[in-house]
């Protein structure tokens, strides 16, 4: 069996680039384990926290913005970075989050899965929690001044049409309609 040292690159030296809000980037020169050395540019990313939450309606909660990397306007479930005080709390992220953008506060969030989104070159891991029992708050939390925000609430149905006319496109909102389809199958069979 192959072990961790089998694989491990060694950095040989850091060159830091650039220090961002959201982001920190270097290049490492790396000794490979086969002998030989390469360059590795690296991101590195506070992490994130995305919630599923359903409305009592039983439909998801959706944002609608511009990305900018992408040019274009999608639909996504709510979600945004740790900042900083809230590293030990993704949950309490979550919350945030979910307020600020939407509206809504959760009764409870209950942590579904971590994944790192693109481990080549960043860090970055995203914390998805499911929001149960969603309310509106009457004075929620402001969102930040640089976010320009849609709220859609989609049946499942919707939200399948919304993928395949490319408004749905993103790792995490893909992620949470597989979730959505999975918990539809249980209700169905009698099993939630």
């Amino acid at each position: 069996m192959l072990e961790y040292t089998d694989f491990e690159e060694k950095t040989i030296q850091r060159t830091e680039i650039f220090h961002g809000k959201i982001i920190d980037v270097a290049v490492d020169d790396v000794a490979l384990p086969n002998g030989g050395t390469s360059k590795r540019e690296l991101v590195f990313h506070p992490g994130g926290v995305a919630v599923i939450a359903l409305t009592a309606e039983n439909k998801m909660v959706f944002v609608r913005q511009f990305r900018k990397p992408l040019e274009r306007v999608i639909l996504e479930i709510p979600a945004g970075k740790i900042d900083p005080g809230e590293g030990n709390s993704p949950e309490r992220t979550g919350a945030r989050e979910l307020e600020e953008e939407t509206g809504y506060r959760p009764a409870s969030l209950e942590h579904l899965y971590s994944m790192y989104l693109s481990p080549g070159f960043a860090n970055e891991i995203l914390h998805i929690y499911c929001a149960t029992a969603i309310t509106k708050v009457e004075n929620p939390l402001p969102q930040d001044d640089d976010e320009v925000l849609e709220i859609y609430e989609l049946t499942f149905e919707e939200a399948q049409a919304a993928i395949a006319d490319g408004s749905i496109c993103d790792a995490k909102t893909l992620f949470a309609l597989q979730y959505w389809e999975l918990l539809e199958l249980k209700r169905r069979k009698g099993l939630a």
